[in-house]
């Protein structure tokens, strides 16, 4: 479980379902990428890409089909290439252990942040209210992780009457997400989005008063 101590608390028990990939390098300190599969209530299934250092492999091995248990930061950087800027995000591990078999795939996340941009309500034909909602998660260093968050319900239409800089909790967990992007009038492409799907909110009005969902 997550103690929430910190403003962006993530963790996921799944399956490694890729092999490690180099990813960058700081001060000398190698970082790897990997895909973490886990299992949602549905019979879908979350692939987060997981960026761990080094030092937390040193002494153990995940070869694809290791069931793993991750804790760390769900972080946000972005990617400018030739077709312009794309924000990336990826679970930063902080610890990793090989997880028991009999316990199950979980994925849960915890951020305390503030809403960057006008939340993007919609209701779909079938009534069901949605909300968009983009999170900057402030980070050590006067860095920022934008994390883009998912709502329904009430939870979609309380979020709605908040305004940009509001301060809001959100417990949820890491998606990953599908969708097909046209790039010509006749062809598309299979791209996956990643953001948190949010189970609750709060607005947090002051140090002393909340109103919650």
């Amino acid at each position: 479980m997550l103690n929430c101590a910190e403003d962006n608390e993530a963790r996921i028990v799944g399956y490694v379902a890729s092999d490690l990939e180099f990813s960058h390098e700081v001060h000398t300190e190698g970082f790897y990428r990997f895909i973490i599969m886990s299992d949602r209530l549905s019979e879908n299934k979350d692939t987060i890409v997981v960026t761990i250092s080094e030092r937390i492999l040193a002494d153990v091995e995940i070869p694809a089909g290791t069931k793993v248990e991750v804790t760390g930061q769900f972080r946000s950087y972005n990617n400018y290439s030739g077709e312009g800027s794309k924000l990336i995000l990826t679970l930063f591990a902080r610890d990793l252990r090989i997880s028991d078999d009999c316990e199950k795939c979980e994925n849960e996340i915890y951020l305390n942040g503030y809403i960057c941009k006008p939340v993007v309500y919609r209701v779909t034909p079938f009534g069901r209210e949605i909300a968009d909602i983009l999170v900057a998660v402030n980070r050590a260093y006067n860095k920022s992780d934008y994390i883009p968050c998912i709502a329904w319900g009430r939870n979609a239409k309380f979020v709605n009457t908040l305004a940009v800089g509001a301060n809001i909790k959100i417990w949820g967990r890491m998606q990953s997400r599908e969708y097909q992007k046209r790039v010509s009038e006749d062809e598309t492409v299979t791209k996956t989005a990643y953001e948190v799907s949010v189970s609750k909110l709060e607005a947090v009005k002051d140090v002393e008063t909340q109103e919650e969902l």
